[in-house]
């Protein structure tokens, strides 16, 4: 409560006979517009009810009565300012407070994975096939029999099936050659479904294009018959020549048959019976296992997954899923899990490819590199015998040899301690290296204890 102001009034009602001679007609409307004053500022306390509106307000009509009209006072407006103002912080306020938390929950800027792109499920695999047989229909492009034995009696085995007897007799077809099938039995595949396969020739057979596989069995590691491929081949190369000339494009003696094979035989495995299976991770890593259980738990809700070792995570099935294990890998195979590796360099001397890893690192280092060209030039010169020589002179011809040695100007580039595999690459680059030239140079750094990596040379 605002006391000046209950003085005010008090004073506003004093007998005549004790303030008639001080109080005067224009101090009586500064009173009447102090009151209004202190009015407006109870409206501006109930529209914006801060700590603001309980402040004292500047001295009133009694200050203005003892002359001291040189004193501050707070309008409505200046308070309205204020309280707009402190609303406007405080609700910046929560809003940063919310986005804090937020971020809190959030996983941190790591890169991230499916499951099912980084781990292979017990049980859930391919198996591989395999067969023999024949390809037909060859444009004279085919084995020559007489050098290849296998072929020939390849092919008297399949006519003798045929009720065709050829034996003591010579074949000298070019139109045929012997093979090798290969193809791959993908988990849960069921008897009647269609897989791909892929033919190779054996023999001295020049190109496959235009020919057709006969029935051939496909086995598995068991010896058991899984599938059976049959179909026309397609070739992504091919050869002509001719006058002794001969193009090749690709590789005429593979071949691709797209759905060429029919499944015979299914694998039998009970997925939803299992009370347990491991986890096995494609690229071994102990904080990438780690992060693979700590993500099913987490879904779960329940210590199901366990790391056994960097590769294996064992997760038990919980009793919400016993007999439908099935049901549990399609709901965890979708969760994003942050990956990690060890910082590798990956070196390739044949193609000169160099592959480096996000957690490449070295140490401070100076690395100048400069190229050495020796150039030898030899210019044959023909010396003849002059008018005057003597007889048996004879015309020879004398190499004239001239040798140079080209240094380029070598650069010296400082990488920082802890340099990323950018500002590596960018200093690596400001040196103007060539793959060739970057092997020797990563090697050396190597050599040099200043790479924090791993090199596998290939």
């Amino acid at each position: 409560m605002n006391n000046d102001l209950l003085i005010d009034l008090l004073i506003a009602h004093e007998p005549p006979f004790s303030a008639s001679a001080r109080v005067s007609e224009p101090v009586t409307q500064r009173i009447l517009e102090q009151m209004e004053e202190a009015r407006r500022v109870r409206d501006a306390d109930s529209y914006f009810p801060t700590t603001a509106a309980y402040v004292m307000p500047a001295r009133g009509s009694l200050a203005m009565l003892n002359g001291e009209r040189d004193t501050v006072r707070a309008t409505p407006h200046a308070f309205g300012l204020d309280a707009v103002m402190r609303k406007c912080i405080f609700t910046i306020f929560v809003f940063m407070t919310m986005m804090v938390v937020l971020m809190s929950f959030s996983p941190a800027a790591q890169a991230e994975a499916r499951l099912k792109d980084i781990v292979a499920f017990e049980g859930v695999r391919d198996n591989l096939l395999m067969g023999y047989g024949l390809v037909v229909g060859l444009n004279g492009t085919g084995d020559k029999l007489k050098n290849n034995e296998f072929t020939s009696q390849s092919l008297i085995a399949f006519l003798e099936r045929q009720g065709v007897n050829t034996r003591g007799t010579e074949l000298k077809s070019k139109n045929i050659a012997a093979v090798t099938i290969t193809a791959t039995l993908p988990p849960f595949a069921r008897s009647g479904g269609k897989i791909n396969v892929t033919v190779s020739a054996m023999g001295d057979a020049r190109s496959l294009q235009g020919g057709m596989l006969l029935a051939t069995a496909l086995y598995g590691a068991d010896g058991e018959v899984y599938a059976v491929a049959q179909g026309p081949l397609s070739i992504a190369g091919f050869e002509a020549g001719g006058g002794g000339t001969t193009i090749t494009k690709g590789v005429p003696t593979n071949a691709f048959i797209a759905d060429g094979a029919i499944i015979e035989r299914e694998i039998d495995f009970a997925l939803n019976k299992m009370a347990s299976l491991n986890i096995g991770l494609r690229n071994p890593d102990m904080s990438t296992a780690k992060h693979v259980a700590e993500t099913i738990n987490r879904h779960l809700g329940v210590d199901a997954a366990e790391m056994i070792d960097p590769g294996t995570v064992h997760l038990r099935v919980p009793i919400d899923f016993r007999g439908n294990t099935a049901k549990l890998l399609a709901e965890i195979e979708q969760l994003p899990v942050q990956t990690d590796q060890i910082a590798k360099v990956v070196i390739d001397e044949a193609s000169g490819t160099v592959v480096m890893g996000e957690n490449v690192r070295i140490d401070t280092v100076a690395i100048s590199q400069g190229n050495l060209v020796v150039r030898v030039e030899e210019t044959p010169q023909v010396s003849q015998p002059g008018a005057l020589a003597p007889v048996g002179a004879e015309t020879v011809v004398t190499p004239v040899t001239t040798v140079s040695v080209e240094e380029s100007k070598a650069k010296l580039a400082v990488l920082p301690h802890g340099a990323s595999l950018r500002e590596l690459v960018g200093g690596l680059n400001a040196l103007g290296v060539g793959p060739r030239d970057l092997i020797t140079i990563l090697q050396t750094i190597k050599t040099a204890g200043a790479l924090e990596a791993e090199i596998v040379a290939k």
